[in-house]
């Protein structure tokens, strides 16, 4: 597995990495890292890579666009030197273009949602052992969903960040395209966004295996 001895792992994100997690640092007992994919992580490293002693620190927040990301990230990123750094961003910057269509100031549009990720890779891949992307997603089995679509963009502009960095890339929405083929999106999703414990377990799957984890260790 990539990630060695004592090494921390910080997430960063919007709700779907927030879930629920303490403030202001999502880190220690009694649930602080949330209920969602993040909390997952952490468990299954704990159980089958024990004498690694991996640190997971959780630092999403509800609502956050890439922007958002932008405006906090001395404080809930560099200021933490973490080792390793996962960021999944870009829910709120498409789905506010659908939700809330007249409030143009909400909407984080391509061309910024690109060059804000750029310049956080930039600015933070000198002073972390690794960068991992992980794609924004919807739940929706139709690929000619107007949201889907965008979101589907927006995937792509991870997709080419990661591969111009040398960041490991996580596709989520394609590991959840496997899943939607027997299921409906609601059983994963309510509102196609907010993911179930059985999508979370999605999300820390992917990411698992995009670092190594390896799932028949003894």
């Amino acid at each position: 597995m990539r990630l060695q001895r004592g090494q921390k792992l910080l997430f960063i994100g919007d709700s779907i990495t927030d879930c629920d997690r303490v403030k202001p640092v999502g880190e220690g007992l009694f649930g602080a890292l949330g209920r969602g994919y993040v909390g997952m992580v952490d468990a299954l490293l704990q159980a089958v890579y024990p004498e690694l002693g991996i640190r997971v620190v959780n630092t999403g927040i509800s609502g956050n666009t890439v922007v958002d990301l932008e405006a906090r990230w001395q404080e809930d990123v560099l200021d933490r030197k973490p080792d390793w750094l996962s960021i999944m961003i870009g829910t709120n910057d498409v789905w506010r273009q659908y939700d809330t269509p007249f409030i143009q100031e909400w909407h984080v549009y391509p061309e910024q949602y690109e060059a804000t990720l750029r310049k956080l890779v930039e600015l933070t891949k000198p002073q972390v052992s690794q960068l991992v992307l992980m794609t924004p997603f919807f739940l929706e089995s139709s690929e000619q969903d107007a949201m889907r679509r965008t979101m589907d963009q927006y995937g792509s502009i991870v997709r080419k960040i990661a591969e111009e960095s040398g960041a490991l890339f996580v596709d989520t929405q394609a590991a959840f395209n496997v899943v939607l083929k027997e299921l409906y999106s609601a059983t994963l999703a309510w509102d196609r966004v907010h993911p179930t414990q059985a999508g979370h377990a999605v999300l820390a799957r992917a990411f698992l295996n995009a670092v190594g984890f390896q799932w028949n260790r003894e």
